[in-house]
């Protein structure tokens, strides 16, 4: 069941089980499934026309809010203008370099992993987040580009976020929490399912080599590391020599393909070795 908690001037918002036959679903999903470069754009039109006539919502996508690289279809056309209609020249928020540093909708995106919907009066969350009580919203409309929206934050593996909009296609006088609440759970698998599908089939690069094991010593040390303990300090920590820090951290190093200590330890957080440091 979805969960609605206001933040920043928000309320709970009293949410039911959305219903929806198990056949129907699988299938809607498979249209947005993307598994080859050719259908990528049958993927974003089936997106495109379930969100409209699901909740009357227009989309916008994006496969990592760190790159202004906007998502494409098979033959290199752009997905926000050419299939999920953001035409108009103040539309075009791909063209805006500086967006994903200053919306409050993508900076929500670095704290949360769950579907939430927001507008100038706050940020509502299934479950409360404190990361996000001070997230400045002044100014929304101008740095988010709209007045409301449902988001989709999709934390994908070695630290890339990708994200969804959902956005009234009309003007959303009184928010969007019914919207979030009859269809926040679909809207988020069905960003989920696209952007997944979409990362996979056009990220060739391997940065980072496969199957790599770090033994129980190596992460500890990368992990002190982390947070900025030098060979001697973690020496002291771990009751080892220094030598045999640093011939921890090189095999890390080795083992990750890295080339300096930074980038060992860069790599095993992008991985998951590491966890939560602080």
């Amino acid at each position: 069941m979805i969960g609605g908690v206001g933040i920043k001037g928000g309320t709970e918002v009293e949410c039911r089980k959305l219903e929806f036959p198990p056949p129907e679903l699988n299938e809607l999903l498979e249209r947005i499934s993307i598994r080859s470069m050719e259908g990528i754009r049958s993927a974003a039109e089936a997106l495109r026309d379930s969100a409209m006539s699901l909740a009357g919502l227009r989309v916008a996508a994006a496969a990592n809010i760190a790159s202004k690289e906007p998502m494409v279809d098979g033959n290199g056309n752009i997905l926000a203008s050419e299939v999920f209609g953001w035409c108009d020249p103040a539309e075009r928020w791909w063209e805006r370099p500086n967006l994903a540093l200053t919306s409050p909708l993508t900076l929500a995106c670095r704290y949360e992993s769950e579907p939430f919907w927001c507008c100038a009066d706050g940020l509502h969350t299934q479950h409360f987040n404190p990361h996000l009580v001070g997230l400045d919203l002044s100014d929304f409309f101008e740095r988010a580009m709209t007045e409301a929206a449902i988001v989709v934050p999709i934390h994908l593996p070695y630290g890339q976020i990708g994200a969804v909009s959902y956005q009234p296609a009309v003007p959303a006088t009184d928010g969007l929490a019914v919207q979030f609440a009859q269809f926040g759970e679909l809207l988020g698998m069905m960003a989920r399912k696209f952007v997944c599908g979409y990362v996979k089939v056009m990220d060739k690069a391997q940065w980072i080599p496969s199957d790599v094991k770090l033994s129980k010593r190596e992460i500890e040390c990368l992990r002190w590391a982390a947070v900025g303990k030098t060979d001697s300090e973690i020496a002291l920590i771990l009751a080892r020599s220094c030598a045999t820090i640093r011939f921890h951290i090189h095999n890390a190093a080795l083992k990750l393909n890295a080339v300096n200590r930074s980038q060992a330890v860069f790599k095993a957080g992008q991985l998951g070795y590491l966890g939560s440091v602080s």
